[in-house]
């Protein structure tokens, strides 16, 4: 039997319960079971990946400090392999993984005493210590301080001692009479009561289950076995069912709570259970004895009926677990659909003015809410948001958007200095289709911060891409784990895309006149976050490249960008949608879009724009100087060898020179056609059905292994070795949509 070094309570070790988190550790064990999560621990930087720190905690465990729960960004961080850190233990998963924390405190004499965390000792001991000549600890320096030796912890700690002495379960006289005879009976800040939203949780308090220490010793048993058919209170003589929301009416009380199991953390001393219904979130704490998992059948992701008693502790509320029963059938979808309603109806925006008058947006009002809707409910959930977007001008412009009215959501929703990169991204996708190499790379990453770090599968939104049934398959991949997907893209839904994704913006949908996924995507940003809207004034004038409808061009006047302003913006993020076009560029996309110099010519859009216009005319001269003219029933048709003339894997790409070239020629030609080793790309005015050509033309050359590529891009893909039949069969069928 020893004194808690920081209170002086008698404790088997030398620190109790209430103060284990106070205390800094060294680690002497050799396997990551034996860890105790909550504590500290001194460590060494073992190396950096980009999801975050490995830290080695002792000679043979290490851990992860995930970059969500740094309080800075990874690359800001000094420090270097081997440095000496100090971090907290979340988790030990089932597999050996270990989950870190972050500790404020990054200096030995930060921490209130020092201590070995032995588990051949079986409780913590003092650090030893050897006296130099001079009197100072030699070998590792470290002190364990007493309640004698620091006056000022031993003042704060009577504070602290008198407030434990009112939050533990039982009389004072039973609580007295545990910690006299080393029985565990107080959790180390373990069970409280947090708010939705509030991301730091504090767990504050537990004890033993119930409120008596005289209560039948059945139930006792029955509560502290963790049985899961724990005897349920009958339905007429049981507790009064109350909202999380309303726990604070209902203090001293035992009351009953159904919702959903969205969170379970095994502490020191008692389970604590997150537990939440349709008005808020709350800590459970459910005692068996210290560190045994109560009810181990429950999962995170159940829904359950949960009785308990109402406590107050330094201004949070929490619930003292007495009986947990999982719901099924009936009552399970009963509180499912209820809480499924209210957070819809939560995350649903008030209806908002379109941008502007716009016939196409006017008739997709209902899917406009729709898709916020899904955005605005995976924020408050904490689910992160990826927004997949071609790596055009227009999927930039169009994610960006999305972008600029979600991160002030998520900052509000979360206390992480880096939430906006942890719970919000976007990642460009070639040729607008999510083929199942990116829907692999999706699903592998999701699964893995599922695992390491209990993250919920993010929502997907497609925004210029996915609408056509090239990304069935990567579509199908991503709902056998149940991820929620959204579209918004300008061209012509699939029926078979709509019934795979939650939700679909498109004029295809209401027989709307076309517009820019851009323009779809910046009336959806506004009604996710109406206070960004004027941010998003310019961006549907800036997406079309030629023709912009009249209301939208002078809404860009209004936010400040001329007729030049926007060229030059547009073209801009043209180039710089091209360079690294697997990554967001998000600081650098910002400062284009939304940039304080948005009508200075002189700025970073004009400097940029520069270099586009300077590529583009040297490629469409050389281009139109080597076209070759072909007459096919009548219809003209201009026919490029991309391969031969123009600049592989340079600006700009094959699409975008096309576009530019059908631009520059179309008053000549009825089409235009680019044809490289084993791709055709094809640009005309007229109304045409690419997977009807396709189609036909694999139908007349069988042999040619011909396919759609990308609907948004017009391209066709075929066997390298049938490309001049091919070709023949494309001018063939094209001219009869001519």
């Amino acid at each position: 039997m020893g004194s808690c070094i920081i209170c002086g309570t008698s404790v088997d070790g030398h620190i109790c319960d209430l103060h284990e988190e106070d205390a800094l550790f060294e680690f002497r064990g050799n396997s990551a079971d034996q860890l105790n999560v909550g504590r500290y621990y001194r460590g060494n930087v073992d190396g950096f990946a980009e999801f975050g720190v490995f830290v080695d905690i002792g000679d043979s465990v290490t851990g992860l400090l995930h970059r969500s729960e740094l309080d800075q960004r990874l690359d800001s961080l000094d420090w270097d392999a081997g440095d000496e850190v100090y971090v907290q233990v979340k988790n030990v998963r089932d597999n050996g993984n270990v989950d870190l924390g972050w500790s404020i405190r990054q200096a030995e004499s930060e921490f209130r005493g020092v201590l070995v965390d032995d588990p051949d000792v079986g409780h913590s001991t003092l650090l030893e210590e050897d006296e130099d000549e001079s009197g100072n600890a030699d070998g590792d320096g470290a002190t364990a301080r007493s309640p004698d030796t620091d006056d000022e912890a031993s003042d704060d700690t009577d504070d602290e001692a008198d407030e434990t002495d009112d939050t533990v379960s039982g009389t004072d006289d039973d609580a007295a009479d545990a910690s006299e005879s080393g029985t565990a009976t107080a959790a180390p800040e373990a069970g409280a009561v947090s708010q939705t939203g509030d991301a730091d949780r504090v767990s504050e308090a537990g004890g033993t289950v119930g409120s008596n220490s005289d209560a039948d010793e059945s139930t006792e048993t029955e509560s502290a076995s963790g049985d899961t058919a724990a005897v349920e209170a009958d339905a007429e003589d049981g507790p009064t069912t109350v909202p999380v929301g309303a726990l604070a009416d209902h203090v001293g009380e035992t009351v009953r709570l159904e919702g959903e199991v969205v969170g379970i953390r095994q502490t020191s001393g008692p389970t604590v259970f997150e537990l939440q219904d349709e008005s808020g979130t709350v800590d459970c704490a459910a005692f068996v004895e210290a560190g045994v998992r109560a009810y181990p059948d429950v999962d995170e992701g159940e829904f359950a009926r949960l009785d308990g008693e109402v406590r107050e502790r330094r201004g949070e509320l929490q619930v003292e677990t007495e009986a947990l029963t999982v719901l099924d059938d009936d009552e399970r979808d009963e509180v499912e659909r209820r809480l499924a309603d209210a957070l819809d109806d939560e995350a649903r925006p008030d209806a908002v003015e379109p941008l502007a008058e716009d016939d196409t947006v006017d008739a997709l009002s209902a899917d406009l809410v729709e898709a916020a809707t899904e955005i605005r409910k995976a924020v408050l959930t904490e689910r992160p948001v990826i927004v997949r977007h071609t790596n055009t001008a227009d999927g930039y412009l169009a994610g960006s958007a999305l972008e600029r009215a979600t991160l002030p959501l998520v900052t509000d929703q979360h206390r992480r200095t880096d939430a906006q990169y942890h719970y919000f991204d976007r990642r460009p996708l070639e040729g607008g289709v999510y083929d199942m190499d990116d829907a692999t790379k999706d699903a592998s990453q999701m699964l893995d911060n599922k695992e390491r770090h209990d993250e919920a599968l993010p929502l997907f939104v497609f925004v210029a891409a996915g609408g056509t049934r090239e990304s069935l398959d990567g579509f199908d991949l991503l709902n056998v784990y149940g991820a929620p997907t959204v579209v918004v893209d300008d061209i012509e839904v699939d029926g078979a895309v709509t019934d795979a994704v939650d939700a679909v913006v498109s004029p295809s949908l209401a027989d709307a006149p076309d517009t820019t996924a851009t323009t779809l995507a910046a009336n959806v940003a506004a009604h996710v976050n109406e206070d960004v809207r004027a941010d998003l004034r310019h961006l549907p004038a800036v997406s079309f490249w030629e023709d912009a409808p009249g209301a939208y061009v002078d809404l860009a006047s209004e936010a400040g960008y001329d007729a030049e302003a926007v060229a030059q913006l547009r073209e801009a993020v043209a180039l710089e949608a091209h360079y690294q076009s697997y990554e967001d560029k998000r600081e650098l996309i910002t400062d284009l879009v939304f940039g304080d110099d948005e009508s200075d010519v002189g700025g970073l859009a004009g400097h940029v724009a520069e270099q586009f216009r300077e590529k583009v005319d040297d490629e469409v001269a050389t281009a139109v100087a080597n076209l070759e003219y072909h007459t096919v029933e009548g219809a003209d048709v201009a026919v490029l060898d991309t391969d031969a003339y123009s600049h592989q894997y340079e600006f700009p790409p094959e699409t975008l020179l096309l576009d530019e070239l059908h631009r520059s020629v179309r008053d000549e030609v009825d089409a235009v056609v680019g044809v490289d080793t084993d791709t055709l790309y094809v640009r005309t005015d007229a109304d045409l059905d690419l997977h009807e050509l396709v189609a036909d033309v694999d139908e007349a050359v069988p042999e040619g292994g011909v396919t759609t590529r990308s609907v948004r891009d017009g391209s066709v893909r075929y066997l390298a070795g049938e490309r001049d039949a091919v070709l023949d069969a494309t001018l063939e069928r094209l001219a009869e949509d001519l």
